[in-house]
């Protein structure tokens, strides 16, 4: 990281960060850094460890690649195989430029739709050259033996996915992310198999060590003994994904965290756009107040399914207390409003906008369900226009998984869907090279701040994984490795393992010592909620405000007031959640402290008193495009604000348009 110039304001200087993006025409500064970085000889590679914390596609890929280059890896994995990694519930495709179905996309359109669909809060650099190694992943996927849909002549198949007019999404019907994943998971087996990756399953990292300035290792329990153990290497990379569990209800696995993320920020990392969290619109609505996740329903459904509410609300009024059922509504009836209010995308606009145009109709009083917070997802037109069949082929798996759940046939009766907490933009600052703010340290997938801007396009999130992994990472990281050839191996009873190992420690037995009244659930439901209806889908002030209170409030009763059965040396489950529930506090305040000081709507980033009179996101470029860098200064005392400048060279900023 550079620093440079402090950018000047009525109140305050906030320095700016450089990102060390490569000079040079876009199309061409992927191509010119490779040309010019650093490269470690693969004699000397053996001399190297380096250390990945995740297995899903992005730390399983960056691992196979990394011991396929030679390096040794340690690969820690929070559950039993990499194969329970989050990614595996990605359901409906993965993106590329190739163009197979003739339809005007490139490399450029896809930079293009993914700038946009990010409200132009993406880095230039980082978005064009993930669309151009797009291509390669398939590849890659294809040569593992990932079995993509075909079509009739033995092309790879596409479909749409929201905010392009375009087919570029890859996929293997509803399961894109196992079949991706096992891929990720061969190629990591074979270097587990060769001995180049050492596997670390039920592994969970609690710090970093950092010794000189330089990331060195890490502090890990083993969640089946309880014990703490040290870790070194040259290099860490961190791949452990988002925090959208924050939310307590969301589509994230039970075990999705945002601790290691946090866990860096505190010994040094930038943690950047915290606020840009994505509501995803195709979610199966809450069903009791028991609940402790949410489900995905795939968005390739809004490729065949409608979208619609009663136009009447005495209909919305009788279907929620079940007098009327979806199938009385007659055609001239149905408010099918993302196509009434978007015409050129109609129920494929982005994420964002179709989340809020649902709650919007819900709010309103048009919702249906038992809570009135549900909209219908129709199948029927598709069904009549291409047969059950063709539906059945496509999605069937999709409509198990939801019958399942909801206990009603959707080739029949609409699904009721609502929007839910999903994906997070927002996470560690990186550089062009993927390198945070502590030398040495890396962050790829959607632990970092990602290629997304303030909102991300379906179906690029198993693309921004892959291409950190396999083509990305395994480049960059040799430019800062090239110098430590000569640095020999670290041993764990260096000083700064020992300090670190004593403060987990520490920070278990206080938890341990509380022997309070509430279960760690009901802290962190009560998190939820305060998140939910603050932090989540629209924001003001006066809430935002509330909502730090409320999380000061939170934190007080955990530290206070929580219990934690049995023992810390031992499988303790309840262990795990309260140490995660600890850092979900604090990521929890650090969003909402983002969010006020965004005073501007942006993709997942809405703030009711930023829109325009259509109630469509209204961006403030003069003052806010830029990316927020939070350092951490301590526990108790407020976080320093650093500014990435986003000063676009080669894309016009514009206000987003998915009506014409």
């Amino acid at each position: 990281m550079i620093m440079t110039k402090k950018q000047s304001t009525s109140k305050v200087e906030v320095p700016i960060i450089d990102a060390k993006i490569p000079a040079g025409q876009l199309a061409e500064k992927w191509t010119n850094y490779k040309n010019t970085q650093k490269l470690v000889n693969p004699a000397n590679k053996r001399r190297l460890d380096i250390i990945v914390v995740g297995t899903g596609l992005a730390g399983a890929s960056a691992a196979a690649s990394l011991a396929e280059l030679g390096f040794n890896v340690l690969n820690f994995c929070i559950q039993d195989s990499p194969r329970r990694a989050h990614s595996i519930a990605a359901q409906g495709g993965i993106n590329a430029a190739k163009n197979y179905p003739n339809d005007g996309d490139s490399v450029e359109r896809l930079f293009h739709d993914t700038i946009k669909g990010g409200d132009y809060r993406a880095r230039e650099a980082n978005v064009y050259r993930l669309a151009e190694v797009s291509n390669s992943i398939i590849d890659q996927c294809v040569a593992q033996g990932v079995p993509f849909a075909r079509d009739y002549g033995g092309l790879l198949a596409n479909r749409s996915f929201g905010g392009a007019q375009v087919s570029r999404t890859f996929y293997a019907r509803g399961q894109t992310g196992q079949q991706l994943l096992l891929g990720a998971y061969s190629a990591l087996s074979r270097q587990v198999g060769k001995g180049a990756v050492k596997l670390y399953t039920r592994y969970e990292m609690l710090d970093l060590v950092v010794i000189d300035g330089r990331a060195r290792g890490i502090i890990a329990r083993n969640l089946v003994t309880g014990k703490v153990e040290r870790f070194a290497a040259h290099a860490v990379v961190v791949g452990t994904g988002g925090y959208g569990n924050a939310f307590f209800l969301s589509t994230n696995a039970m075990t999705s965290n945002g601790s290691a993320a946090l866990q860096v920020y505190k010994k040094g990392a930038f943690f950047a756009n915290p606020a840009f969290a994505q509501i995803h619109p195709t979610c199966i609505p809450v069903q009791g107040e028991h609940q402790s996740k949410l489900t995905l329903m795939s968005e390739s459904l809004r490729n065949d399914g409608r979208i619609w509410v009663p136009k009447k609300k005495e209909d919305a009024e009788a279907i929620r207390k079940g007098k009327l059922k979806p199938t009385d509504i007659a055609e001239e009836n149905r408010d099918y409003f993302l196509e009434r209010r978007y015409p050129a995308f109609g129920n494929l606009v982005p994420r964002d906008v179709a989340s809020r145009a649902a709650k919007e109709r819900c709010d309103a009083g048009f919702g249906v369900g038992n809570t009135g917070l549900a909209v219908y997802l129709d199948f029927e037109e598709a069904i009549n226009r291409l047969g059950e069949n063709v539906v059945r082929e496509r999605y069937g798996n999709l409509f198990e998984m939801y019958e399942k759940i909801v206990d009603d046939n959707p080739y029949k009766t609409p699904m009721m869907i609502y929007p839910a907490i999903h994906y997070t933009m927002g996470g560690i600052w990186v550089d062009y090279e993927l390198q945070t703010t502590v030398k040495g340290l890396f962050c790829i997938g959607e632990a970092n701040f990602s290629d997304h801007g303030a909102n991300r396009l379906g179906a690029s999130a198993l693309m921004q994984g892959l291409a950190d992994g396999y083509f990305i990472l395994p480049y960059t990281i040799q430019n800062y490795l090239a110098d430590q050839i000569r640095v020999p191996r670290f041993s764990t009873d260096a000083p700064e393992f020992e300090e670190a190992e004593k403060q987990i420690n520490e920070k278990i037995n206080r938890i341990m010592s509380i022997q309070g009244k509430r279960s760690v659930d009901s802290i962190h439901r009560e998190l939820g909620l305060v998140m939910w209806d603050f932090v989540g889908m629209a924001r003001n002030k006066k809430g935002l405000e509330h909502a730090l209170e409320r999380i000061r409030e939170i934190r007080k009763e955990f530290w206070s007031n929580v219990f934690v059965p049995g023992k810390a040396d031992d499988l303790n489950t309840e262990l795990e959640k309260a140490l995660r529930v600890a850092d979900f506090i604090e990521i929890g305040e650090l969003m909402a402290r983002d969010a006020i000081l965004r005073e501007e709507s942006c993709g997942g980033h809405f703030r009711e008193e930023h829109q325009t009179e259509e109630g469509e996101t209204l961006r403030n470029d003069k003052e806010f495009a830029f990316v927020s860098c939070w350092k951490y200064n301590g526990e108790g005392e407020e976080p320093s604000l650093f500014k990435e400048m986003l000063a676009y060279e080669f894309v016009e900023r514009d206000q987003r348009n998915y009506k014409a």
